[in-house]
């Protein structure tokens, strides 16, 4: 597959922050034991992730914006790019030795995303995308799953945990929901669920309360794989409202009806 210049800045950013990523998660299991246990070094490794990502990217592109989730909105003086970058997506999964998190960059052009880049160290999967040249995993290229009802579907979400969430909201969303599909899956990193998507492996996703590092590259990857993506109110603002629901054309649409129907009056 052919990639961008700027696509291939992305790519080698995700990868040295992911062999760094690679490295500290090898501690993490011996961390575990310890009294004192492995929380602030993850936090470290999270940092020391974005401030590789941020270094390269910028080296390569210094005019444009930066925003990450470890540090504060940085404005470009270009005005019409910035970076988002999530270096860590899935640090619960780390902290507790689970491989399935990963690295995310987006590149926003004039408020829309044009790349995207989702890389999980663990398992050396890189997913990669640019508007109108197709979603990739390594090499392959990706398409939607092709199921058309969601009792056949397997559907992945986010669950609210403590202190994050509307805990009977979402228990609505998923009483609805687990009563129409197949199974129910939670990855623990909205980055990779989004991926899973794009390849085939999840029929559909849907949560709120994300963030834009969380998303972004997600819904470009779907998008050019096939799928339809929206937020909870049928728009496409999923960055400003911070919800998404995404699936193939019939998937999404189904999706999309069940999670938001009311509360059982009984």
């Amino acid at each position: 597959m052919a990639r961008s210049a700027l696509l291939n800045v992305m790519v080698q950013a995700a990868l040295k922050a992911g062999k760094s990523l690679s490295r500290d998660f090898g501690e993490v299991q011996n961390l575990q034991v310890s009294v004192k246990g492995p929380g602030d070094f993850v936090s470290q490794a999270d940092l020391k992730a974005q401030k590789i990502i941020r270094e390269e990217l910028m080296k390569a592109r210094p005019t444009y914006g930066f925003l990450g989730e470890e540090s504060e909105e940085v404005k470009g003086t270009d005005g019409a790019h910035r970076w988002i970058v999530d270096p860590l997506d899935g640090t619960t999964n780390f902290l507790h030795g689970i491989p399935m998190f990963a690295v995310s960059i987006a590149l926003e052009r004039n408020d829309e995303i044009v790349a995207g880049v989702i890389f999980n160290p663990a398992t050396d999967e890189l997913y990669t995308t640019e508007r109108g040249g197709g979603a990739f995993l390594n090499d392959r290229r990706l398409r939607v799953a092709s199921r058309r009802v969601l009792s056949d579907s397997v559907i992945g979400c986010g669950v609210p945990h403590l202190g994050r969430g509307n805990h009977g909201k979402f228990l609505v969303e998923l009483r609805h929901v687990m009563g129409e599909v197949a199974g129910v899956r939670r990855l623990g990193s909205a980055s990779l669920d989004l991926a899973y998507v794009a390849a085939g492996r999840f029929d559909g996703f849907w949560e709120t309360g994300l963030s834009a590092w969380d998303i972004a590259a997600g819904i470009l990857l779907i998008r050019e794989a096939g799928g339809f993506v929206s937020d909870f109110h049928g728009g496409t603002d999923m960055l400003a409202t911070k919800s998404i629901i995404c699936g193939n054309e019939h998937i999404q649409k189904a999706l999309a009806e069940v999670v938001k129907r009311p509360v059982p009056t009984k």
